[in-house]
């Protein structure tokens, strides 16, 4: 993805926008800021003269050294303690100033990723035609689904969704999306919806040679939009593997408002307290509007799963009414992988082994290029004290979803602590992907393995400012352990960081 952005820790500077931002929110920089800044991210860890700063922030003028300081005192002010403690910008008496954190490139070209010895797709964002903005979340829903009709079919490797989501919006030629998703082949569509009926547009690209195998345009009334979304699905694999072979039948909803409900509610779990409680109110009006449709129970059940495990809650009731939902959920819908890995993982927490075991083997059969089975499969693994197993599925899950949301750099953190390669898992922990999450605990505790006691410390503070009511016991007490030796060791961590008894 080209571009010219500098990310560091929870900042992105955009020199061509002349935009800093901290997360979402715009910072004020000054323009002459932004440019002694820009300057600074350019040559992360090299000492910049003062007079090589000056050129570039005041160019063809001359000023005294004094602004020079103000500036860059104004920066240090609005940056605030740099990531590890100290502050980003260092002085080198006598000589200039130094940029001492990490600067990533979002925006660089990646290396391209090698192509699976079998056919590989990648599903690209439809773009919404509508007027109206908010059938963005219907478009998004094609998308979604047509991925995992396109998942299960055996023969096909197929890109998840977050990482096909970095896409949207943006227009890049096909060959570096290919090359960066590591596939070969491309789905490009548009939807509009309006008046009771859905116009789809779809073409199915070979990425190497440009070629386009298939095209269509579908028009229809809207109630018949998962048989388009399955004829769409056959067309493409007829192309790729010629004639499909019959699936067994997806569970459809009857209600479209149900399917709006739940595309809209997937999208909010891995914000933040308040959006999951948002997402729970709209699962549990899809499932009082159908009482049939598996995929809401799935996600409801992870709701509160989330809600237990992750924001604090009782174990009660969250705990037993998530395995009920996700029990009804397979009972609906035995053929969804989806609702087979979330009760797979429930019962995980329930110390049911061997059970989650056969649940897990069901749903990698039924999709294995669900890269959220095999990041969940990996955390499950490693608490359990097989760690290779561990690591060799999170990186499966990176390859299936090469951009992917911020647990997977926890699970992989995780991984990495419990193979006790500290050094692997701070650099994973401080990637702008996942930290300021709770993948601080795990980062506090990697520090002070490696003897960094102060940066442990402010990582744990930092940690607990989200997570005021954590405790080791808890969290112990929580997790589906079954090897006391990685017990204990995450224990020491925690207990060596100073993490709450």
């Amino acid at each position: 993805m080209q571009g010219s952005r500098f990310a560091f820790g929870p900042f992105v500077l955009d020199p061509g926008a002349g935009t800093l931002l901290r997360g979402d929110v715009p910072v004020a920089a000054s323009h002459r800021g932004l440019k002694l800044l820009e300057a600074l991210v350019v040559r992360p860890g090299e000492i910049l003269a003062k007079a090589e700063l000056m050129d570039a922030a005041w160019p063809g003028m001359a000023v005294e050294e004094g602004n020079l300081t103000v500036q860059i005192a104004q920066l240090r002010k609005l940056l605030g303690p740099a990531t590890g403690g100290g502050e980003w910008i260092a002085t080198v008496p006598r000589v200039g100033y130094r940029f001492t954190g990490t600067v990533e490139r979002p925006d660089a070209p990646r290396k391209p990723l090698p192509l699976p010895d079998k056919p590989s797709i990648a599903v690209l964002p439809f773009v919404n035609l509508s007027s109206d903005p908010e059938q963005d979340s219907f478009a998004d829903g094609l998308t979604e689904d047509l991925i995992t009709d396109l998942s299960r079919i055996p023969g096909l490797f197929v890109i998840a969704r977050n990482s096909v989501f970095a896409y949207k919006g943006k227009a890049m030629d096909v060959r570096a999306i290919a090359g960066e998703l590591g596939v070969r082949y491309l789905v490009e569509g548009s939807a509009r919806r309006a008046v009771g009926r859905v116009r789809i547009n779809a073409q199915l690209i070979d990425a190497l040679s440009g070629e386009h195998l298939w095209a269509e345009r579908f028009d229809r009334s809207l109630e018949d939009i998962f048989a388009v979304q399955d004829e769409a699905t056959a067309k493409i694999v007829e192309a790729l593997l010629g004639r499909l072979r019959a699936l067994p039948e997806r569970n459809r909803p009857k209600s479209l408002e149900a399917y709006d409900l739940v595309v809209r509610a997937r999208k909010l779990f891995d914000e933040s307290p308040q959006m999951a409680r948002e997402a729970h109110l709209m699962l549990t009006r899809a499932v009082s509007l159908d009482p049939d449709y598996a995929e809401a129970y799935r996600w409801l059940a992870m709701n509160h799963w989330m809600g237990w495990v992750h924001w604090g809650e009782p174990f009660e009731p969250a705990r037993s009414t998530a395995l009920e939902l996700a029990r009804k959920a397979v009972a609906i819908d035995p053929n969804d992988a989806g609702c087979r890995w979330v009760l797979a993982n429930l019962l995980a927490y329930e110390r049911d082994f061997e059970r989650s075991e056969a649940e897990f083997a069901k749903a990698i059969e039924l999709d294995p290029n669900e890269a959220d089975i095999w990041a969940t499969l990996s955390d499950i693994d490693v608490l359990g004290g097989r760690i290779s197993e561990g690591l060799e599925h999170i990186r499966k899950a990176f390859r299936l979803n090469p951009f992917p949301p911020s647990w997977y750099y926890l699970t992989l953190g995780q991984a990495q602590y419990a193979a006790r390669d500290y050094e692997a898992a701070v650099e994973t922990l401080r990637r702008d992907e996942t930290y300021r999450t709770s993948s601080r605990r795990f980062l506090a505790a990697s520090l002070a393995q490696l003897g960094r006691l102060d940066e442990a410390r402010t990582e744990v503070a930092l940690f607990l400012v989200g997570n005021p009511h954590f405790s080791t016991q808890r969290w112990v007490e929580t997790e589906p352990f079954r090897d006391d030796a990685m017990l204990e060791h995450f224990v020491d961590g925690f207990r060596k960081a100073g993490l709450p008894e």
